[in-house]
């Protein structure tokens, strides 16, 4: 058996945020649902898992049917198995639920959680596919300058942030 590796450029809304990773259980579905129902009460969200054993199906559970579907193309666009594709609807960010996110049982690692675009790295074997890992928005384009940190700094106290 060979293998591919390819690079899958995954879509979703724009202005909207989505954290990819890899679990190892069906039950990722109902635990990442309720880690947003009791995180962000009312938040629009969109999650995709693709079952790995069995039936092997997408799994999904969301508020909202467009971010919904936007989880089940990435997650149909990779194949991945045991991978969750967590769409954030515009206003809800992955800080807001990341480290619930890392710390529920079933998931084994978090591949990103971005509002840049995404290509995953995937390699395809006679079993199935898999993510290798993400490429997260673009390269760097230099250093950052003082001007450049005063404004980062600006914007994150603009979120909420305090500095010493």
């Amino acid at each position: 058996m060979g293998m591919t590796i390819e690079n899958v450029q995954l879509r979703w809304t724009k202005d909207c945020n989505i954290i990819i990773g890899q679990s190892h259980f069906i039950k990722t579905v109902e635990d990442l649902a309720e880690i947003m129902a009791s995180s962000l009460p009312g938040a629009k969200y969109g999650l995709a898992f693709n079952e790995a054993s069995g039936p092997c199906l997408v799994r999904t559970e969301g508020t909202d049917q467009g971010l919904i579907a936007d989880a089940v193309g990435c997650a149909k666009a990779t194949g991945a198995g045991h991978t969750f594709y967590l769409v954030l609807g515009t206003g809800v960010f992955p800080i807001n639920v990341l480290d619930r996110v890392k710390s529920c049982q079933e998931v084994c690692r978090v591949f990103c959680a971005t509002a840049n675009p995404v290509e995953a790295i995937v390699a395809r074997t006679g079993q199935g596919a898999g993510i290798l890992g993400v490429i997260d928005g673009a390269s760097p384009k230099g250093v950052e300058s003082e001007a450049d940190k005063t404004e980062r700094k600006g914007m994150l106290r603009r979120f909420g942030y305090k500095f010493a």
